[in-house]
Parts: C-alpha cells; sequence; structure tokens
C-alpha cells in the first residue's frame, strides 16, 4: 500500500510516494492557478507513471493521501473570496473598521487604511445581546434578523459570519441565526463565531469569523472538486486536509473551519522538519523553507515547534493556534526591481506558475532570483525537473539586462546583486525568528528545504555565524513528505477568566475534563486508533493585556495543587520568553485549550543508502564566484553515505540544487541528506 503527500504551491505541486517499505518517490509538477485539482491530477498520472502503475491502480493501493493547499490563502491574499456579509449585534458592525484601535506603522500618519474584509454596507446590526455571564440581556429580535436577511438576500450574498456580543459564553442566539439564514438562504455558506473561536476578545472573534466566511465557499468548491476527480479516478481512502496547527483534518472538518487553512503547506514543511530532526537526533533547530513564491521560517526548540494564536495573513487577524512561522515574500519566482532611487530590490512581487521567471520561456519578462541563478551557472538550464524541462538561457539574459540598465550595472552584477538580496532578505528573516524574540541563532542547526533553499541556504548561514546546515534528499518537497508524518488534530477552547490562585482545583478539573470529552468526541467520530489530549491554557498577569500560551501536559489535574502548579509553569513559561516572573503576583486564566490528537501510523523510515568509497563528482560546470571558477558538480541520487567533499561544488537532483560555497564541507548521512559545515 502507499501513501501519498501533496502539497500545492504557487509555483509547483509537490507530491511523496511512500511505499511499504519506506522507498520514496517525488515530484513536482507546475501548479494551475486557475484550478490546482489538475495539477494535483496530473502528478499523480507521474507518480504512477514512475511505479509503473496507471493513476486508477495507484490510487486503488494508497491508503492515505494528505494535501496542504493554498486555495484559502491565495482568496485572501488576492480578495478573490466570497461576496460576504456580517451580522453582528446591533450597535458594534465597525468592529472590523476599528479593529483595536492599532495600524502596522502607529507613527505613520500617511498609511493607508487598510479597507475591512467587510465593507460596511455589508455589516448589518441585529437587536439582541448576551451578558459576558451568559445571561440573555435582550432576546433575539426576528424582524431585526429577517430585515438584515432580506438585505443579504438582496446582495446575493455567498457566505454569511455571525458575530454577536459574548456569543462565546452563550450561543444560542447564534444558532438560531444560523437556522434561520439556512432556511432563508439556500447553499449559504454560515461561520458562527461561537464556534470558529469561541473565546474573549471582540476584534479577533469578528475577524476570524469573517475570514472563515470568506475563504470557506472558495475552499469548499475546490476540495469538493477534488474529491471528485479522485474518486473518479479509483481512490476509496481518505482524504486529509493539513491545518495551520500542523495537523490534518477530514475534508468536511477543513470546509467548517477553512481560515485554519491558510498556512496548511508551511505547517507541512514545519511537520517535515521536526520528523526530519528525529532522524538526524537533531532537537535545536531554524527551518528555512525557500519556495517559488514565498520562504517560511520558523524555531524548533526542544523538539517542538511553537503553537501562536496571534496571526495576520494580508492584514487580517486570524486568531486561531498556528504554528509560529515567519514568512518572507521572497522565493525562487520573487520579481528583480529597481526602486524610484534607483536601488536594487527583490520581491515581494512573484512570476508564479505562470507566466514565471523569464527562463521558464512562457512569456515572463521580468528578471527574477531564478532568472540570476541561471546567468550565474548555479542552475543547469539542460538538466530543469531532471531533464524533463529546458530553461531559457537568452530569455533569462534579456531580462537580466533590462534590468542591468535600470541600475547601471551589467548583466552578472544585476544578477549577483539580487543573489545577496535575496540573501540579505533571508538572514534578516532568520533574524526575525530567533535575535528579536531574545534567542541566539548559533546555537540552532539550520535546515534547508523547498526547491530553492539549497542554493541559498549557505549564504545566511555565513551572516549569521551558523556552523551547520542540513539538506534533506526530499527537500525539495519536504512540506509534501511532512504531511505524511503528521497527526489528526481537534481543539477546543472555553473562556473562563479569573485568578488562578482563586479558582477552586475543582472547578478547574471539571472544566478541562469536559474540554477533553468533546475533543476527544469528535476526533473518535474520525479514526478508532489511540487518541491522546494535550491541556494548555492562555495566561497574563493582571495587568497584562496579551496571554502568553503555557503547556500544562504534566500536571496532575487530581492533585488539591494544580493551581498552584499552573502558577508555576506560567511563571517558567513567562520568563523562558521575557526573562522575568512576577512570583509575589496571581496569574490569570482567560482561556482553557485542550486539543485531542489522533495518532496516525507513521511512514515506515527510508531504507538506508550505500556506502563505500565516494562517487566522483559527475562533471564540472563554470559558475560565478566573484568570478568565473570551475566546480564540480555531484548526482545528488549517486552519493554514498559517508561521503564527503568540499566547496565550491554543486549537487544536482531532478527537481533541486545545492550549492556549496569554498570552505563548505558537506558529508552525506546514512539517508542520503547533506551535512555541511558551512566555511568562514
Amino acid at each position: 500500500m502507499y501513501r501519498i503527500g501533496i502539497d500545492i504551491g504557487g509555483t509547483f505541486t509537490d507530491l511523496v510516494l511512500v511505499d511499504e517499505s519506506g522507498e520514496v518517490n517525488f515530484g513536482k509538477t507546475p501548479s494551475n492557478p486557475e484550478d490546482q485539482s489538475i495539477g494535483v491530477m496530473v502528478g499523480l498520472e507521474m507518480m504512477a507513471t514512475r511505479v509503473g502503475l496507471d493513476i486508477g491502480s495507484l490510487l486503488g493501493k494508497t491508503e492515505r493521501i494528505v494535501h496542504g493547499t493554498t486555495v484559502a490563502t491565495n482568496a485572501l491574499l488576492e480578495r478573490k473570496g466570497a461576496n460576504l456579509g456580517l451580522l453582528t449585534t446591533e450597535g458594534h458592525r465597525d468592529v472590523l473598521e476599528m479593529r483595536e484601535g492599532l495600524k502596522p506603522e502607529r507613527y505613520n500618519l500617511r498609511l493607508a487604511r487598510h479597507p475591512a474584509l467587510v465593507s460596511r454596507d455589508m455589516r448589518f446590526g441585529v437587536k439582541e445581546r448576551m451578558r459576558h455571564t451568559g445571561a440573555v440581556e435582550v432576546p433575539l429580535d426576528l424582524a431585526s434578523l429577517d430585515a438584515a436577511i432580506d438585505a443579504l438576500i438582496a446582495n446575493k450574498v455567498e457566505a454569511v459570519a455571525v458575530c454577536y456580543l459574548h456569543a462565546y459564553a452563550n450561543a444560542a442566539h447564534e444558532r438560531a441565526t444560523s437556522s434561520r439564514l439556512k432556511e432563508r438562504m439556500s447553499g449559504v455558506y454560515v461561520s458562527l463565531s461561537s464556534e470558529v473561536l469561541p473565546h474573549i476578545k471582540e476584534y479577533e472573534r469578528v475577524s476570524t469569523t469573517a475570514v472563515n466566511a470568506y475563504v470557506g465557499p472558495v475552499l469548499e468548491r475546490y476540495l469538493s472538486q477534488l474529491e471528485g476527480r479522485l474518486r473518479s479516478a479509483g481512490y476509496e481512502g481518505p482524504a486529509l486536509i493539513t491545518l495551520s496547527h500542523g495537523g490534518v483534518t477530514p475534508i468536511d472538518e477543513a470546509v467548517r473551519l477553512a481560515a485554519g487553512t491558510v498556512l496548511s503547506g508551511p505547517a507541512g514543511g514545519l511537520a517535515g522538519a521536526r520528523h526530519a530532526g528525529d532522524l538526524l537526533k537533531l532537537d535545536q533547530m531554524i527551518t528555512f523553507d525557500m519556495g517559488g513564491t514565498s520562504s517560511d521560517i520558523s524555531l524548533i526548540v526542544d523538539g517542538e515547534a511553537t503553537l501562536s494564536a496571534d496571526r495576520s495573513v494580508a492584514g487580517e487577524k486570524i486568531a486561531l493556534s498556528s504554528l509560529d512561522i515567519v514568512t518572507l515574500g521572497a522565493g525562487g519566482g520573487s520579481i528583480a526591481w529597481a526602486s524610484s532611487g534607483g536601488l536594487l530590490e527583490v520581491g515581494p512581487h512573484s512570476a508564479g506558475a505562470v507566466p514565471g521567471p523569464a527562463c521558464y520561456g512562457r512569456g515572463g519578462m521580468q528578471a527574477t532570483v531564478t532568472d540570476a541563478n541561471v546567468a550565474l551557472g548555479y542552475l543547469d538550464p539542460t538538466n530543469f525537473l531532471g531533464g524533463s524541462d529546458n530553461l531559457d538561457m537568452d530569455a533569462a539574459h534579456r531580462a537580466l539586462d533590462e534590468l542591468g540598465v535600470k541600475l547601471g550595472v551589467e548583466r552578472l552584477a544585476a544578477a549577483e546583486g539580487i543573489f545577496r538580496v535575496v540573501n540579505t532578505q533571508m538572514a534578516e528573516g532568520i533574524r526575525l525568528a530567533t535575535v528579536r524574540r531574545g534567542v541566539d541563532p548559533r546555537r540552532f542547526a539550520l535546515v534547508g528545504f523547498g526547491g530553492a533553499a539549497g542554493l541559498h541556504v549557505t549564504s545566511p548561514a555565513r551572516l549569521l555565524d551558523l556552523k551547520r546546515v542540513f539538506v534533506p534528499r526530499v527537500a525539495s518537497v519536504l512540506s509534501a513528505w511532512g504531511m505524511l508524518t503528521t497527526d489528526l488534530r481537534y481543539e477546543v477552547t472555553r473562556t473562563h477568566v479569573g485568578e488562578v490562585g482563586e479558582l477552586p482545583p475543582e472547578e478547574i478539573r471539571v472544566l478541562y475534563d469536559e474540554l477533553e470529552a468533546l475533543a476527544v468526541g469528535a476526533v473518535g467520530k474520525w479514526f478508532d486508533g489511540p487518541i491522546r489530549a494535550e491541556r494548555t491554557a492562555d495566561m497574563r498577569y493582571g495587568e497584562q493585556i496579551f496571554e502568553i500560551n503555557v503547556d500544562l501536559r504534566g500536571l496532575d489535574f487530581s492533585r488539591d495543587d494544580v493551581t498552584a502548579a499552573m502558577k508555576s509553569a506560567f511563571e517558567a513559561r513567562h520568563e523562558q520568553l521575557y526573562t522575568y516572573a512576577l512570583r509575589d503576583r496571581e496569574p490569570v486564566l482567560v482561556n482553557a485549550r485542550v486539543a485531542a490528537i489522533g495518532a496516525l501510523a507513521a511512514p515506515p523510515t527510508e531504507p538506508p543508502i550505500a556506502g563505500g568509497a565516494g562517487v566522483p563528482a559527475a562533471g564540472t560546470r563554470q559558475v560565478y564566484l566573484d568570478g568565473w571558477v570551475e566546480t564540480a558538480v555531484f548526482a545528488f541520487a549517486d552519493l554514498h553515505a559517508g561521503q564527503e567533499f568540499e566547496g565550491p561544488a554543486i549537487v544536482e537532483a531532478d527537481t533541486t540544487t545545492v550549492l556549496l560555497l569554498p570552505g563548505d564541507k558537506a558529508r552525506v548521512t546514512e539517508m542520503g541528506w547533506l551535512d555541511i559545515s558551512v566555511g568562514p
């Protein structure tokens, strides 16, 4: 039986196929922005051919497909979501406009106001009111509700976000509204704040619910179409979707919690890096995922990735639990351009899959990072995607020449400038994820993956004085590979505000026991394997306005001193994050959280590669490194375990290329991965 991981990026769709022995096959196919499921099916045809089967036979022998998608992300970034309406408590329809009284650059008086996701004329106040205790202050007025629904119908709304004041404490009015909406608006997508984000903080709740409703119909259409194509092709097993918190879920749940898929692909990459760390016996890692459109950077500390509920994507707050990832608008397809002052800039705009970089020969006219890598000799234009395609060197040169004219430099200087600028951006992204959070990056190994990372990974390592870099053999598709190592996950949250020391231990026990029963029950409907529960809490000091998430795993909730143990856990976490703790102060519990995790069987470990004498270079190529240098070129697939070689060198695989600079030393691990000691 096979397992298949699929990750759709802005430029390529990555596929990984693992068989019962652990043997891994992987490949890339261009993404189709108009219908991503087409790229998926083309990729599955390609993978079937590689193992000597037709697609129906392959899918008939496949037990699990795990999929990461950018459908919701793209809909949000490009503002191509559903025609959306918002129902909220009368007098509160401007929460999306007011936000929290903040703006991204608070001292920039000329900063244009970011438009709300729902225009004001599509936001309707409904007469109703709940108290924060859950008591009904004003009953739901059906006449007021029907008047709002009449306006939604007149505006041909596809999706409705419902966010009433204090609905987290009592969801009765939101549920009644949902029933009324579905009764009067057949087929409408309804998103309730009490189901999407049932806890305090009005702006976070309404923003997250609005995003969920905005991207929900788009994601639902795509996943329905994909599921139909898979079933028609012969697949009968489960299709699981990766969510932003790194776990996977069935399609129905992904559609319900659509906002939870906006970091679907990057979450798979971080899951893959974490699994790679287990295989490499590494528990302190910086993950560096550089694809065609963007780059994602994150930290793994003591073998664990950090979760955050404070994310903004495309200017919209999404307060769902997600992996803490720093995203940069820089990748292999990032466009280089000259600013009004004549300075070289790279990104954030990307050539994407269509037309792609100029060297793809699909009509792209602007120079990109990939064009620079071709011109500098780092990429072989005759061996793109394992020789299945050729790159147009002349088109890359024309684009670089045009950029060079604007910058007042020659072609090679423009190409080298692009290479250095994007590497500096990557180094700054790593600083954002480490130094600016009080973490010394020199204590970590850098794990590079994504199709473009191999060419750039050692350069930011040099800039930050990092000494060790790993590049997996599956680097170009690590996100898709990582999705096969994840588990089912379902999270529940309940607001329960109070000073921890004043809360009765029995009240805490009942609270968490109820949440655990809900979460475990939900996962139990999906499969009958082992399920574990992880308990955490959002806590803060009384005068603070932002909470921190505190891990409560290992606490014995049956003990009478459980609240004292929660206080100690909070203090340890606060000290870890901010270097101090106020032990004479009583922390406040804000939200109780429980995640139920259904443990899916991990794919078998890939067999070790052959050892023995080192394989000589497959050839040489002229590479520009402050001048043209004859450089050894190795075939990634032919390397032997234990083999060592020094830079400058090029290591080529079908879907990625690794550049070793002078002074770098590489050793091949038993899995065929590169362990690189970075030179001075």
